[in-house]
């Protein structure tokens, strides 16, 4: 090798070696570089720190003026009631008031010992009662701790379960009335009688088999498009056949019916609600004190002792039954037979303690809860039929109240059990969103399940299920509670001056709420593009009402506190949620508010959710947004936005940290915006506050 090669091969490591050398440097001088940025950074959030530190009071009793409109709006609500009440004792229109025992009692005792009603006066009737119940239930929803205390709680849960006892035992009552002259109404065509009334809370089928023939062993209720099936056995008995559905539900305990929104100051529930785990035992696990269905005459005596319901625990059970004239011992044979094949469904239920390997399954009401009302359907003895002699109709009267038929199925003839075959035509305003699980009440145990009921088929398009079942059971569709959770997306943005639209896009529906002042209105719910409803959209309710609603029509985007158990989403600290919510309310007059998907990456002690300043319709644009991160006691507007790859509490550049969301927005936002935060209407906040809470959007998406 010449000098000229040799010289060459130094020159290249001479060149690798500076060019290594280099890129040392340059990486010491970028790490040297990216540490000053760090420490540069951590003095500035020191000095941001202890700013914030030093304006924290004064940015809190700033604040504490504006949330004032919460106890505005409360003491508002409060003289409201008071108004109503005094407006109602003016009327003088019939109606009791229900919070007054003398009043609501009298008002019971006159119609208790009213015998000769006939279903069309107790149709009538039922409104009013039902109107009642609804006062009741809102004002135990709605009323602070000030307003009612414990004893009056109890009071009024009494009297909601007495008015619902009552009711049913109308609709016994004036059955038999109707049995007795069913004779006077026989059709022309098969010699039987049959009948179906109607109105928005309840539809009355009956089949009265007179002419006792096998060929009329079936029927087919036109006018509401229930049918049964009956053995041959019953085809050729003294019975009739009611299908009784009421709209409501009057069995499942009262904390399915009524569960309230989490109130402002509940906070500390709404925490230990996120660990179920550490009770010994979930709401409504607790043992439940049954009772048979009782004969008239225990019923009276038992009235409603014992059957108050506690809101609060979830624990205890309603009492309330269908107390059809049924012997204990009926009641036993009829759980000895329920031998048919039980129905097999995803959803969860409960195995009964006692160890039995076949033990009948128990409804789990925190996750499935029952929709679109309830199913009595009742074979019942037929009394003697009136009978014409000379000018004279004569019966024999029986002093022994509506009597249920004493039914055992037998065996058909090709060796398995009889069976009683039903088919329901379900409510058309209600949404089943999956296959409902169809269950019966079981009313020794006061509870829902789904055994003894078999050959379950379900016709979405047609609405209708039809199934077969060993024995005369009341029976209910339940639907998953939480089908719906999480939520995919959710905005909130104001529409004028104090009126503002929710938008809440669920699993499987997109939900739009308008709210003005103390007032909400379902705008509409669109599933697969299509708008149904019909019924309760467009009607303005308050938001307990809208929310109950909603629940009734099997929309459920409203969180209970044992959700966290049935919904895989992030633990948030109630506090940082319930402060959002609050503050949220307060601004909902000039900025819009939306779900960010970086929402669940952030801690548990922390929000994320989007901002913009609001004052022209519509919906903002995407590049109107900002990120803002929140733990109840600190605000920071996030450098993040919803396109970055990961996610980061960076902060943005030139912003600061604040105590409150209402100084964080201020630092930014225009006169005219902070103009209308300071006169929005305290009703309005009010609303806004309580839909924020009842859905738990920052927890549920």
């Amino acid at each position: 090798m010449g000098p000229k090669a040799k010289k060459k091969g130094k020159s290249k490591k001479e060149k690798e070696a500076k060019l290594k050398a280099e890129a040392l440097l340059r990486a010491q001088q970028e790490e040297e570089e990216r540490l000053e940025r760090e420490r540069l950074y951590r003095e500035h959030l020191e000095k941001l720190e202890a700013k914030y530190q030093g304006e924290r009071e004064s940015e809190l009793a700033e604040l504490n003026s504006l949330e004032q409109k919460f106890l505005s709006a409360q003491q508002w609500k409060m003289d409201y009631r008071e108004q109503a009440k005094w407006e109602h004792y003016l009327s003088c229109d019939g109606t009791p008031d229900p919070t007054v025992p003398q009043e609501i009692n009298t008002f019971m005792s006159l119609w208790r010992d009213d015998q000769d009603e006939d279903i069309q006066l107790v149709m009538t009737k039922e409104e009013v009662v039902l109107n009642l119940i609804e006062k009741l239930e809102f004002l135990l929803l709605e009323a602070s701790p000030e307003e009612v205390t414990d004893k009056q709680r109890d009071q009024y849960q009494e009297v909601i379960l007495q008015l619902q006892d009552l009711l049913h035992q109308k609709y016994n009552d004036a059955t038999q009335n109707l049995l007795k002259i069913a004779s006077m109404y026989e059709d022309s065509e098969t010699g039987n009688m049959h009948t179906v009334l109607k109105d928005k809370n309840i539809t009355f089928c009956i089949w009265v088999n007179l002419k006792k023939k096998a060929r009329f062993k079936d029927h087919v209720f036109q006018e509401a498009g229930h049918g049964f099936e009956l053995p041959k056995s019953l085809a050729l008995s003294s019975v009739a056949v009611r299908v009784l559905h009421t709209h409501y539900d009057h069995l499942s305990p009262l904390w399915v019916q009524c569960q309230g929104l989490p109130r402002q100051e509940a906070s500390d529930s709404m925490e230990l609600a996120e660990h179920p785990e550490d009770t010994g035992q979930g709401p409504g696990e607790e043992e439940e004190k049954g009772r048979e269905e009782p004969n008239v005459p225990a019923a009276e005596e038992a009235g409603s002792k014992g059957r108050k319901e506690s809101f609060t625990s979830l624990k205890e059970t309603s009492n309330n039954t269908d107390d059809i004239k049924e012997t204990e011992e009926e009641t036993r044979k009829n759980s000895d037979i329920l031998d048919v094949p039980s129905q097999e469904e995803d959803a969860l239920l409960q195995e009964e303690p006692g160890g039995k390997e076949e033990a009948p399954q128990v409804v789990d009401l925190e996750q499935l809860v029952p929709v679109g009302g309830v199913y009595h359907i009742s074979a019942l003895q037929l009394p003697p039929q009136a009978q014409d002699v000379g000018d004279w109709t004569m019966v024999e009267l029986l002093d022994v109240g509506l009597e249920v038929y004493p039914y055992s199925p037998g065996e058909a003839e090709d060796g398995t059990q009889e069976a009683v075959q039903i088919t329901l035509r379900l409510p058309d305003n209600v949404i089943y969103f999956k296959v409902p699980v169809l269950a019966r009440w079981d009313p020794a145990g006061q509870q829902w399940r789904t055994d003894g009921i078999s050959k379950i088929t379900y016709e979405a398009e047609e609405k209708s299920i039809t199934f077969s079942m060993g024995a005369f059971y009341t029976v209910a569709l339940l639907q998953d509670g939480h089908l719906n959770l999480p939520y995919q997306a959710w905005e909130l943005h104001p529409t004028g001056v104090d009126e503002g639209l929710f938008t809440v896009t669920a699993v499987f529906a997109t939900i739009q709420i308008q709210i003005k002042d103390n007032q909400c209105m379902l705008s509409s719910v669109v599933v697969e593009k299509e708008e149904v409803l019909s019924h309760i959209t467009g009607k303005w309710m308050s938001p307990f009402a809208l929310r109950a609603a909603l629940k009734r029509a099997g929309v459920n985007i409203f969180p209970a506190e044992y959700s966290p158990k049935y919904v895989p989403v992030p633990r948030k600290a109630a506090r940082a949620e319930v402060k959002a919510y609050e503050q949220m309310a307060l601004l909902a007059a000039a900025f819009a508010f939306a779900h960010s998907k970086w929402n669940k990456e952030a801690e548990p002690e922390k929000v994320v959710f989007k901002v913009s300043e609001h004052l022209t319709a519509g919906s903002a644009k995407d590049n109107d947004w900002a990120l803002f991160m929140f733990s109840g006691e600190k605000v920071q507007n996030l450098k993040l936005t919803e396109t970055s790859e990961a996610f980061s509490e960076e902060l943005k550049e030139e912003s600061e940290f604040h105590s409150t969301l209402y100084h964080m927005l201020k630092d930014s936002a225009s006169n005219e915006a902070m103009d209308k935060v300071e006169r929005a209407g305290f009703l309005f906040i009010d609303s806004v506050y309580q839909l924020l809470l009842a859905t738990r959007v920052l927890a549920y998406s």
